[in-house]
């Protein structure tokens, strides 16, 4: 089976922030020192950005998990940890980046260095210096580091050209792309030869450049992912113009014309509406020479003006780009792609649900299992600050209405708690 290079899976992991910690002055003849706890480092960022010369997602086919460094713990004399670096992932132009299950978006990289940040490494915890007041002048509380963010994304590509080069299988758009660009794609004489999208670069003077887009052959049935369609056919949705080439010697190109419209129009109807340009391949070949006439024909009959080319033998194919080139000066600049906001967790951190389980009562909530991850529990005052917590968020009351009684194990993340009157 082959993998396709424009659809990847990761999990990525923001770097948890480094430990706070309970430290007093030491200094000769200083006999009662200050707290002088620092405050931990913050976790690396896992980031996604655009890398100008990627084409694929080949890269991070192989790897599935991405985390970042955690922040360094803290010293005393306050002193805080070093905050780690992020942790950058390289894409190309045109990535959609999907939680994995479900269709939320959290970002669509279209420009070359942009950035989007997928997962926020946790803060420091504080040391307890930071904790001391005119009552508590001696603290023994601190806090760890706050935990990081895990995501499983969905990253697609949607190749980002100014024209596609769509047609049936076999219909010669590699071997046209190569004769017009410098791209190299895989080319032979059978269908189904590419299999994944190719991008090239046309000059048609010093000073103007098309990019264009060969997209794998269309069959019926695109639009409902028959073969690879739904792949194939979301790279042509960033097109503006398309090239359509028609196979000269297949047994009716007519139909084939039909059909590839008729697949693009039912996967997203806009895709019907582009700019095309018509153009019979294959006219070194005396059996496309002796119909060619009467395929032209046919085709004005349809509305449509064709051109006759060989891009084996690179017959017309400069008139085509150009043609493609007039079509695109005149169609309508594309919406601009207003740049998404780094995601975030839209429901209340506060929240949480309270459920029995064999092994105790299991409390869930994003502020609640962060704190409980936070705390230092050999110290006591460590120990009542998170009792605090689940006071103010009103945990407690909500755990006596659910019948939790005194030796009752409560878990809260990784931690079992027992429950006390």
């Amino acid at each position: 089976m082959t993998t396709f290079l424009d659809l990847a899976h990761i999990h990525v992991r923001s770097g948890k922030g480094g430990d706070g910690i309970v430290h007093f002055r030491r200094e000769k003849f200083v006999p009662r020192g200050g707290p002088d706890g620092g405050d931990g480092g913050r976790g690396g960022d896992v980031v996604l950005q655009v890398r100008e010369h990627l084409n694929t997602l080949y890269s991070l086919q192989n790897r599935k998990l991405y985390a970042a460094e955690d922040g360094g713990k803290a010293g005393g004399n306050n002193k805080t940890g070093p905050s780690a670096q992020e942790l950058l992932i390289p894409v190309p132009a045109g990535t959609i980046v999907y939680l994995d299950e479900g269709d939320d978006v959290l970002g669509d990289l279209v420009a070359p260095g942009q950035r989007l940040v997928v997962a926020r490494g946790g803060r420091g915890g504080r040391g307890n210096a930071r904790f001391a007041n005119s009552r508590n002048q001696a603290p023994r509380v601190a806090e760890k580091g706050e935990p990081g963010e895990e995501l499983s994304l969905r990253l697609e590509l949607k190749l980002i050209a100014d024209i596609g080069i769509v047609g049936v299988p076999n219909a010669g758009k590699s071997t046209f792309l190569a004769a017009v660009t410098n791209a190299k794609p895989k080319i032979a004489d059978y269908p189904f030869t590419t299999l994944q999208p190719n991008l090239g670069v046309a000059s048609l003077d010093e000073d103007h450049t098309l990019v264009l887009a060969d997209i794998p052959g269309l069959i019926e049935g695109a639009h409902m992912g028959v073969g690879l369609g739904h792949d194939f056919l979301r790279h042509v949705q960033r097109t503006r113009v398309l090239i359509h080439l028609l196979d000269g010697l297949a047994e009716d190109p007519i139909a084939d014309l039909s059909q590839i419209n008729s697949e693009l129009a039912l996967f997203d109807e806009d895709m019907a509406k582009k700019p095309q340009v018509i153009a019979i391949n294959k006219i070194d070949l005396p059996d496309v020479q002796a119909w060619q006439p009467e395929l032209e024909e046919a085709l004005r009959a349809r509305g449509f003006e064709p051109l006759a080319i060989s891009a084996v033998a690179q017959t017309n194919v400069r008139q085509l780009l150009y043609k493609a080139a007039e079509l695109l000066a005149d169609a309508p600049e594309p919406a601009p792609i207003t740049e998404l906001p780094v995601y975030r967790q839209e429901t209340d951190p506060n929240e949480f649900a309270i459920a029995r389980e064999e092994a105790g009562w299991r409390v869930r909530g994003v502020s609640i299992e962060r704190a409980a991850a936070m705390t230092y529990w050999e110290y006591a005052q460590s120990v009542r600050r998170f009792q605090r917590i689940l006071e103010m968020l009103g945990i407690d009351v909500a755990l006596r209405e659910a019948g939790v009684h005194a030796g009752d194990s409560v878990l809260i993340g990784a931690h079992v708690l027992e429950w006390e009157d």
